[in-house]
């Protein structure tokens, strides 16, 4: 598969996945704000990996971890309806904390520069 047709596909499921999560899915465990932030599709569409943030409390994010799982056939299959493809990949879904590091991060180099000036 080439690499563009590869990214395509990425994003497309990419956009889809993030319509159906916040405008389709009904499950009262998915209370924090979710956004989708990639997805990877293997080389013979049978997998995706999609990589989910999190944002709400720790317990928030479990319970929402957990009602994402749960519908992962429901997302599937509404992906199925909106994507022309031969296969439909079986979704991996990851959480993807880089941003939480990111704000770590940040909050490390204020807190150095908030030192140095002193």
């Amino acid at each position: 598969m080439a690499k563009y047709r590869a990214g395509r596909i990425n994003e497309e499921m990419k956009k889809e996945i993030s319509a159906i999560i916040m405008n389709g899915l009904k499950d009262p465990r998915i209370t924090a704000m979710i956004t989708i932030t990639d997805v990877e599709v293997t080389s013979d569409l049978r997998y995706a990996k999609v990589y989910a943030s999190i944002f709400g409390t720790k317990e928030q994010k479990e319970e929402s971890l957990e009602g994402l799982k749960s519908s992962a056939g429901y997302i599937r299959r509404e992906v199925g309806k909106k994507i022309q493809m031969r296969y439909v990949p079986e979704l991996i879904i990851v959480v993807d904390d880089t941003i939480d590091r990111g704000m770590h991060i940040d909050e490390l180099i204020r807190k150095a520069n908030e030192q140095k000036d002193q």
